[in-house]
């Protein structure tokens, strides 16, 4: 009790933070088709997000360094505040795409302040309980903002404005905190070509992930409403997906941790590819049928991308854990960049289930991968524990580093 008191004021400000800017994907790409723009348009908004949380990874250590955590805070905050709030002052899907950059920096922003304080405040004695709860409480967030869009009316002020006023109450917690703020951390090197050397499946890995992840959550509402679901039913069908991969943590943790990493990453492409061609079955076999497709593809999705960071972890010693951490981001967001403008372009030209079967392809190509790297080399004669690694920052190596060593 008395650690979920002492990191209160941090995991309130992330669960706000994620009802407010994790519900303007879901409720943009509905309010996209309401107002009239293109899928591809919509697709647009999805990438211009993740180029917004890239930049974000990249520039928050900077900017903590120069203006100290909780100016940091407040400012990433004001950003997607703003992003969110000028959505229906100018109705434009590149205006709109633009905004959503904000949003992106804002995500990527808060999340490396939150994670650099964490980081400091934790000890051996608190590390596992307070990871523990920060898992839980992130994913707990997103399921809620999933949920929101259920009671939002598409392209409306006040529907914006709820959103608007959860981000923008994220900066209380964090900086009305007695707490001393830490010390900054020195930013990780940027070096992409260290997770390729380190491990060339883990990198495919992490961009399959990227491009599955940020196709779902960004151009999904698109394929719900294509398939006929309503704005309720498309909130609980992106919940569902949050749940699978919910689900998913505790088993594939289980096979990850006594099996070769490779055959399990083989195995979940295979089963995320069932899950493509069940979603496409089940499209037309009611809202129930629809659901249970969406958990099936979170369960066998999600867990990818913390698979894939776990083998490469294997092959990297101590003080390349932070770096290949962020090498690691760096590639799943090159395929979140991506992947929201290519399955929009391709749900207009083939229809919605083009989007799944693009999704497939990309899992086929990691099975044929995978296969083709195990023959270049046996499995790690030890392994990291795994562990699921949140796709928040750049410096969320920093808080898992101690737990893979001490593994």
């Amino acid at each position: 009790m008395r650690l979920l008191i002492s990191f209160a004021a941090l995991f309130f400000s992330v669960v706000l933070l994620q009802l407010g800017t994790g519900g303007v994907a879901p409720l943009d790409a509905i309010s996209g088709a309401v107002l009239g723009f293109t899928t591809s348009q919509i697709g647009l908004l999805g990438s211009a997000h993740f180029f917004g949380f890239f930049v974000g990874c990249w520039w928050a250590p900077r900017l903590m360094g120069e203006v100290g955590h909780s100016r940091a805070f407040a400012a990433f905050t004001a950003a997607g505040t703003i992003g969110i709030l000028a959505h229906m002052m100018v109705v434009d899907p590149y205006a709109w795409a633009v905004m959503r950059m904000a949003s992106g920096l804002c995500v990527a922003g808060c999340y490396t302040i939150i994670e650099a304080w964490l980081q400091a405040k934790v000890t051996n004695e608190t590390r596992g309980r307070a990871m523990g709860t920060y898992r839980i409480v992130d994913i707990t967030g997103s399921l809620l903002a999933q949920l929101m869009i259920g009671v939002l009316e598409p392209a409306s002020y006040l529907s914006y404005n709820i959103l608007a006023l959860a981000c923008c109450a994220a900066i209380f917690p964090l900086t009305l905190t007695k707490a001393e703020a830490p010390e900054t951390p020195l930013a990780p090197r940027l070096r992409p070509r260290l997770a390729w050397d380190r491990s060339p499946l883990a990198a495919v890995g992490v961009v399959v992930s990227g491009i599955t992840g940020a196709s779902f959550r960004m151009v999904g509402p698109v394929y719900g409403i294509e398939v006929g679901l309503h704005a309720d039913q498309i909130a609980l069908f992106l919940a569902a997906y949050v749940v699978g991969g919910a689900l998913a943590q505790f088993p594939v943790g289980w096979l990850a941790d006594r099996y070769d990493r490779r055959h399990v990453l083989i195995g979940l492409s295979a089963a995320s590819i069932l899950a493509c061609a069940g979603t496409i079955a089940f499209a037309g076999s009611g809202t129930a049928a629809i659901f249970a497709a969406a958990v099936a593809f979170g369960f066998a999705t999600l867990p990818i991308y913390s698979v894939s960071t776990a083998h490469a972890h294997d092959y990297a010693v101590t003080l390349e854990r932070v770096e290949l951490s962020a090498a690691l981001m760096f590639l799943y967001a090159v395929g979140a960049i991506a992947s929201p403008w290519v399955s929009s372009v391709v749900i207009e030209w083939f229809g919605p289930a083009a989007m799944f079967v693009m999704i497939a392809l990309a899992h086929m190509l990691l099975i044929v991968f995978g296969v083709m790297r195990m023959t270049a080399r046996p499995a790690p004669d030890t392994r990291t524990a795994y562990t699921y690694e949140p796709r928040t920052s750049f410096l969320i190596g920093r808080l898992l580093r101690r737990d893979r060593d001490e593994a």
